[in-house]
């Protein structure tokens, strides 16, 4: 049984043993070995030349593996926190996902940025920020969030070996709790396609990382009143696997997407349109959205008002309920 970033850390000294051309770079993961403890003993087993502390420089750490990749390698770069990452978002956006197009498919990008993100761990501002609408909006880039210790090291194992670049968005949240089975060999789970977490038939619950132990949470609470509610796990947000969640709100004919993030413009909305466009005639009530507020991240002592909770999720899943 293994913790999440025991998961990461098993993946990264995996793929650095399998691949000579993948390095992990960026705050602290060297000497430190990771404020979370993600990259610990990869600088010990790999050398300073394939694991290696970087200046306190998003924009710097991310443009200095592009140009890496240009010349062969396949970093890993982590963002030590989630708010830190927005000087990165420029070579993101204008270079990183348009590379293989501006190439003319000649060049692939194949870099990865991982980085914690999310609340519920009581840390100060700028440590708490769920920054995924802005990773998945740009053309290009994949984005991959895990919620157990074994997804975390099949995702991110997946995001090394592709092609694209790929944003991995690890929720410090569940760091170390719950833990779960992990296989000891490599391990991969492909981008691209949720996880049926438990079935039912009368409302699908969609959430992806630590929301999706909240929806856990509300299905078990629901069933207490009789209704049967079936999880699903995103896993990646983009590409999004859009056939299992339609398959599962087709036969329930209801649906709740649950988000950490801020409501306006988060990739619940997304969620949302798609349903709407794609199964409007199987559905027995509106969609409805389980999310953050549209406010700074608040300060932790009232965190826990801002964070979607369960017993929100079986409100909104009453309502609907209430309305067919």
């Amino acid at each position: 049984m293994k913790t999440l970033v025991e998961a990461v850390n098993e993946a990264l000294h995996q793929e650095l043993e399998r691949d000579p051309k993948v390095l992990v770079m960026g705050e602290d993961v060297g000497v430190l070995g990771g404020v979370f403890r993600a990259t610990a003993g990869l600088r010990e087993r790999f050398g300073p030349e394939r694991c290696f502390d970087t200046p306190l420089a998003e924009a710097g750490i991310i443009g200095t593996a592009i140009g890496l990749v240009l010349a062969g390698w396949r970093p890993v770069c982590e963002m030590q926190f989630d708010a830190f990452s927005y000087p990165g978002l420029d070579q993101l956006i204008t270079h990183v996902g348009r590379y293989r197009a501006r190439s003319g498919g000649r060049v692939q990008m194949n870099l990865v940025v991982r980085m914690p993100y999310g609340g519920g761990v009581r840390a100060p501002e700028l440590h708490q920020d769920s920054p995924e609408t802005y990773y998945v909006h740009p053309a290009g880039i994949k984005v991959v969030v895990p919620s157990t210790p074994a997804d975390a090291k099949g995702l991110l194992s997946a995001a090394i070996r592709d092609p694209d670049p790929v944003i991995v968005l690890e929720p410090k949240r569940l760091y170390r709790s719950p833990r779960g089975e992990v296989p000891a060999d490599e391990w991969i789970v492909a981008l691209g396609k949720a996880r049926v977490v438990a079935p039912g038939h009368d409302v699908t619950l969609i959430a992806y990382g630590a929301m999706v132990g909240v929806a856990i949470e509300a299905r078990a609470a629901l069933a207490e009143d009789g209704m049967s509610a079936e999880v699903i796990d995103l896993r990646t947000l983009k590409p999004l696997d859009e056939d299992t969640v339609l398959d599962s709100v087709r036969k329930t004919g209801r649906a709740v997407v649950i988000q950490e993030a801020a409501r306006t413009c988060g990739f619940g909305a997304e969620v949302a349109a798609m349903l709407a466009e794609k199964a409007i005639f199987d559905l027995r009530g509106p969609i409805l959205r389980v999310t953050g507020y549209d406010i700074p991240y608040p300060p932790y002592s009232i965190e826990n008002a801002f964070l979607p909770s369960a017993r929100r999720v079986v409100e909104a899943a009453r309502r609907i309920q209430e309305m067919a």
